[in-house]
């Protein structure tokens, strides 16, 4: 499983970045390679990070999910933890899923998944629209089509809450891109970013469709 030390060399989000690996990360014609996946989200971590306090506890979450999938990349049954569809094949065929004393790989993975789809919406609202758009109308309506219905109501309402402390638009990308220049660079690079993104997000929904695994706990 790939370090932090294969993430972009800072602390800005790289679009370009993201955009290789989730593309190498496209296995066949309906899989995703794990290890590119990861270090795809490592990068996307730093847009976590960056937006503020709000979604701490949503990076919180990732980096121990992380974690789970470098122990289990380097464990007895790593062959299997190579893409999303062998890993689910494991997990169905043996039961593992299911197993209260495992820590199922498909589970943790279904939390990332989860976190993606907000991060890709969040990234669509941001990079249209006009300058003086409302970043905090924007975050609340990716939140609440994607990671708010996972959440418990206290939750929610906290997070709603912190969202009216974000900056205003131009400020959050320049906070997230680093600078001016960057930023155009980033504004060039989002729609097939964003394309990428999409692919691998629905490759991995159509996969935890197919193993009826949507409903993991």
């Amino acid at each position: 499983m790939v370090s932090s030390e294969g993430m972009a060399q800072n602390n800005h989000l790289d679009l370009v970045y993201v955009n290789e690996v989730f593309t190498e990360s496209l296995h066949n014609v309906d899989d995703i390679n794990i290890n590119k996946y990861i270090e795809g989200y490592k990068e996307l971590m730093k847009f976590l990070n960056l937006i503020g306090s709000v979604f701490s506890f949503v990076s919180s979450d990732v980096k121990s999910k992380i974690k789970i999938m470098e122990k289990h990349a380097v464990g007895e049954e790593s062959r299997h933890y190579e893409t999303f569809r062998k890993m689910m094949h494991f997990e169905k065929d043996t039961g593992l899923h299911e197993k209260i004393d495992f820590v199922s790989g498909s589970r943790t993975m279904l939390r990332l998944h989860r976190g993606l789809d907000f991060i890709r919406l969040f990234l669509k609202e941001l990079g249209s629209g006009d300058e003086a758009s409302n970043t905090c109308t924007v975050c609340q309506k990716a939140y609440s089509d994607s990671l708010a219905e996972y959440h418990p109501w206290y939750i929610r309402q906290a997070a709603m809450l912190a969202m009216h402390a974000l900056p205003s638009k131009k400020d959050l990308l320049l906070k997230i891109f680093g600078s001016e220049e960057a930023l155009k660079q980033a504004l060039s690079a989002l729609t097939d970013t964003l394309k990428t993104c999409d692919e691998v997000y629905f490759r991995v929904e159509t996969s935890y469709t197919d193993f009826e695994f949507h409903g993991l706990p």
